[in-house]
């Protein structure tokens, strides 16, 4: 009875051996696929960029005089009309000057009154000596005398009147130094920046001093920056959309302005006065970004200056199409490919063609229909690791075809090498 558990115990330790070695030896089943399917949906290409948006108009209000800041009207925020009253600066030394030509002015007005009333002399004195003349009772050198006398007026009231136009202008100058003394506001605007403040001097003989900075902020203008490799495909007139960093689910929706010719590196080129091999060599490693402008309202005041925007410059856009994932599309010499889960479980390659694609997804013209499944990988399943860890006894490592070395971890071997 003994010998015969022992037989049967050994034949079943057979059995199970030739099955696990069965299992082991047996070749591995054929890659697993990760499939999407064909959709439709809608889709958008678009250009990412990032902008900075200012006001529509941005100035720097300056002084054009010199002197004491006496007084300033306006406050951080505030909102002001054209020609609404900034600033004040210390008007002695204008008010002064324009006091002294206005003097000058009236003496020369003056002086020129005086040569009419000797002017009207001497024509008397003239007339008196022509008609003496004809009598021969006065020399001719009297007659030419009153005659000089007459012309040497005319020349000096000539003088004059010369003068008063010179002094007018002087007159005039000195009234407007006067006005610079009052600083106005240019444009309607809001005060975004004080620099000055009162009581500083400000020195207009050396430089232009700012006093505030006001903008239009009604509507704001975005500058967007476009890579020199998306410019190209890029026009005025495209559809805008963009946000801002504190709220995304606030989309901006307009049009784009304008491209700038240039990008605002132009303005340091070495090659304006330096070789161009210098410039050249240094503006390979620097990226160009060409200026996308345009403009947005901004009634209610939400977006504010300098803020940064998440801009996105739409080239295409459908509705209700066939849409698959782009990491499905494979490009050929003949075109795009895709790989199609059949029915029957086979993959098989189809050539499609593709309309827009924004690099996560893409739109098919042609080629597949709605609920076909497509290939976009292959996934690692766990059942060949399964397989390598049931290797029979006396196969240390891994099954064939895994490079040699440990089983999948942890563990490292099959059930042979503990």
């Amino acid at each position: 009875m003994k010998k015969r558990s022992l037989i049967l115990t050994g034949g079943a330790v057979l059995v199970a051996g030739g099955l696990a070695a069965n299992a082991y030896l047996k070749p591995p089943a054929g890659p697993s696929f990760l499939t999407a399917p064909v959709m439709t949906g809608d889709i958008e290409e678009s250009i990412l960029a990032n902008g900075k948006l200012k006001p529509s108009r941005l100035v720097a209000v300056g002084a054009q005089t010199t002197g004491r800041v006496t007084a300033l009207k306006v406050k951080l925020g505030q909102r002001v009309q054209r020609g609404d009253l900034i600033a004040t600066i210390d008007s002695t030394t204008q008010e002064n000057t324009l006091r002294t030509q206005k003097a000058a002015l009236d003496n020369s007005r003056a002086q020129r009154q005086e040569k009419q009333a000797t002017l009207k002399l001497a024509e008397q004195t003239l007339a008196r000596q022509k008609a003496m003349s004809q009598i021969r009772a006065v020399a001719q050198a009297e007659l030419e005398s009153a005659e000089a006398t007459v012309a040497q007026t005319k020349a000096q009231i000539a003088a004059l009147d010369a003068q008063i136009a010179q002094a007018e202008v002087a007159v005039s100058t000195a009234s407007i130094n006067l006005g610079y003394t009052q600083i106005t506001a240019p444009i309607d605007g809001t005060v975004l920046s004080i620099v000055t403040q009162e009581g500083q001097t400000v020195n207009a003989a050396q430089s232009a001093p700012t006093i505030v900075i006001l903008g239009q902020l009604d509507t704001m203008t975005v500058r967007t920056e476009i890579s020199e490799a998306d410019v190209v495909k890029v026009k005025p007139g495209l559809p805008v959309h963009f946000t801002i960093l504190g709220d995304r689910e606030h989309v901006f929706e307009t049009t784009l302005g304008s491209i700038e010719p240039a990008p605002e590196s132009i303005t340091s080129d070495s090659s304006i006065t330096s070789s161009s091999s210098a410039s050249s060599s240094s503006s390979s490693s620097t990226a160009i970004y060409y200026n996308g402008v345009f403009n947005i309202a901004n009634q209610d005041g939400k977006l504010r200056t300098y803020m940064t925007a998440e801009v996105h410059i739409v080239l295409g856009k459908a509705q209700a199409v066939l849409i698959i994932p782009s990491a499905a599309l494979s490009r050929t010499p003949r075109g795009y490919m895709v790989q199609v889960m059949e029915q029957d479980g086979q993959v098989r390659p189809r050539k499609v063609e593709v309309g827009l694609n924004n690099k996560v997804n893409a739109e098919i013209r042609s080629g597949l229909k709605s609920g076909e499944r497509v290939v976009v990988g292959e996934s690692s399943g766990e059942s060949s690791g399964t397989r390598m860890m049931m290797g029979p006894a006396g196969f240390g490592g891994g099954g064939p075809g895994d490079g040699g070395g440990g089983g999948p971890p942890p563990g490292g071997g099959g059930p042979g090498g503990r």
